[in-house]
């Protein structure tokens, strides 16, 4: 199989490679002129790239037209994630990659654990992570992973952008299959479950005002790092994604 890339610098038949990867293709895997990768534009497209010029720090390709990718989801998923502590972010955001969210956005709640510090280094990570998540699994993009929003109000303005929002509460709500039941094709979902504390009574009540439905995950209470993989995964089951 040809080793995946992904870059923002191509069209018109052409594509190019800088930096990070540029280096690895060269000096890792001894990529020659002539020589085939697998591109992934921003379009979530993929292309086959023909290696035609190996410069300093750049390498250049002509490119087959695109075609869709299999791996991405025909829902556009986007996790709202309180903001955990000792690293589990990390474990959510490479396992959510794999599982075909479309964007990560932590926020801070009233039961965080943590708080803000050296978020803008911290961000470059996660967007790291998720890059080297993608490669990994196949994906024909790579999803963004937006820096934390400072509160729940914050939190309840962003959900107005989404078709359907599904509010995960500890105290339960309706099934998940009842809340995703009449949900139109394309439709763009956001998921949003809370920190080690969970959430107060007064969030959950925001959440709801701000057009959010509230679901359950079954009778067991899950982890902060388990509830939002396990929502993405049955909300991937529940609409045909995981077949």
């Amino acid at each position: 199989m040809p080793h995946r890339y992904f870059t923002a610098d191509i069209g018109g038949g052409r594509a190019a490679l800088t930096g990070s990867d540029a280096h690895h293709l060269v000096h890792v895997m001894r990529a020659a002129v002539g020589d085939t990768v697998l591109l992934c534009g921003p379009d979530s497209l993929e292309y086959t790239g023909r290696v035609e010029q190996i410069g300093d720090g750049r390498v250049e390709f002509t490119v087959s037209e695109g075609c869709p990718s299999t791996a991405e989801p025909d829902v556009e998923v986007t996790l709202f994630a309180a903001y955990p502590k000792q690293g589990k972010l990390e474990e959510v955001i490479r396992h959510g990659v794999e599982l075909g969210v479309g964007r990560v956005v932590p926020f801070f709640s009233r039961y965080c654990v943590v708080a803000p510090k050296k978020e803008d280094a911290k961000n470059q990570r996660y967007n790291r992570i998720a890059a080297e998540a993608a490669k990994q699994c196949g994906r024909g993009r790579v999803p963004d992973v937006a820096m934390p929003l400072p509160d729940f109000g914050a939190l309840c303005a962003a959900l107005k952008e989404h078709d359907r929002v599904l509010f995960f509460y500890e105290c339960g709500g309706v099934s998940l299959r009842e809340a995703l039941g009449d949900l139109p094709a394309g439709a763009s979902i956001a998921l949003v479950t809370g920190s080690e504390g969970g959430f107060a009574p007064e969030e959950a009540a925001l959440a709801a005002e701000a057009g959010a439905v509230t679901v359950g995950l079954g009778p067991r209470i899950l982890r902060c790092e388990t509830a939002p993989l396990a929502a993405l995964a049955a909300v991937m089951a529940l609409t045909g994604n995981l077949e």
